[in-house]
């Protein structure tokens, strides 16, 4: 494939997952008002997804250490079923990313416009800084209860654990979210059964944060900063590995689909025979 080729069909496929903001009303600019209309309802997605995502999940958590009616196995579960929740209700205006690091990395492989990724990441902080100044006070948090994310042996067992499940889980967006030949109706599910295997992997270890704002939103309001670096430094090189790694293994010159078509495949097997 020529470099041109290559270009073309990136080129193709980031039309195919980007959100239709640049339709409307014709030029991408920040002065031309359909476009501000439609980035703030962007906005305002990301705020919305990120604030329920940590909103259950951490709720689960502190639920789970007042009450202890939870259990381990409902925190992993009700983490991932908000996040797939969140996807299948805000994916088709925003993207669903509901962490920096995921935007970040869409933005360094040209999936996402740079200058949409500093709103992007505000949102998400926000939402998960107002996520957890709402469960603080709700819950009357003490220290013991804290929701966030800390180590809970050494720095670096849980960096290590921090890179490798956030490596699986923008593997699979890669796969299942970027990709126009994979089913992308099944995108929310696979995901969100992606955190949910992760949390239950790492999650009695690291927390299984795999997303900064996640980490970030309520460590700011407990006031709990112990081992943070490893929940922004992990995360951003395990998602951006994973991303690397799923474009490496990306591109064919044909789709599956056309590749695995049973007339096609009948035709060459003719040809063959007929020589």
């Amino acid at each position: 494939m020529s470099g041109s080729d290559y270009e073309k069909e990136l080129s193709e496929i980031e039309d195919a997952n980007d959100p239709p903001c640049r339709d409307i009303g014709g030029e991408n600019s920040f002065c031309h008002s359909p476009y501000i209309v439609c980035l703030l309802q962007k906005i305002i997605a990301e705020v919305i997804g990120t604030f329920f995502v940590v909103f259950a999940g951490c709720g689960s958590v502190i639920v789970n250490k007042v009450y202890g009616d939870v259990t381990f196995p409902g925190i992993c579960i009700t983490w991932g079923l908000i996040v797939m929740v969140m996807i299948y209700s805000t994916g088709h205006i925003s993207g669903a990313h509901f962490n920096p690091a995921v935007t970040v990395t869409f933005a360094i492989f040209r999936r996402f416009p740079w200058k949409e990724v500093p709103c992007y990441v505000i949102a998400q902080l926000g939402g998960s800084l107002l996520a957890s100044a709402v469960l603080s006070v709700t819950f009357e948090t003490k220290k013991e209860h804290f929701f966030g994310t800390i180590p809970a042996g050494s720095d670096l067992q849980s960096f290590v654990l921090e890179i490798v499940i956030s490596f699986l889980l923008m593997f699979v967006v890669s796969g299942v979210a970027t990709d126009n030949r994979a089913i992308g109706e099944l995108a929310g599910l696979a995901i969100g059964a992606t955190i949910t295997l992760n949390v239950f992997v790492a999650g009695p270890v690291s927390g299984a944060s795999m997303n900064p704002a996640r980490t970030l939103g309520p460590a700011i309001v407990m006031k709990q900063y112990k081992g943070l670096w490893v929940y922004i430094v992990g995360p951003f090189l395990g998602v951006f590995a994973g991303a690397f790694a799923y474009n490496l293994i990306r591109f064919t010159k044909k789709p599956l689909r056309e590749i695995t078509k049973t007339k096609s495949f009948l035709k060459t097997l003719s040809k063959e025979n007929a020589v």
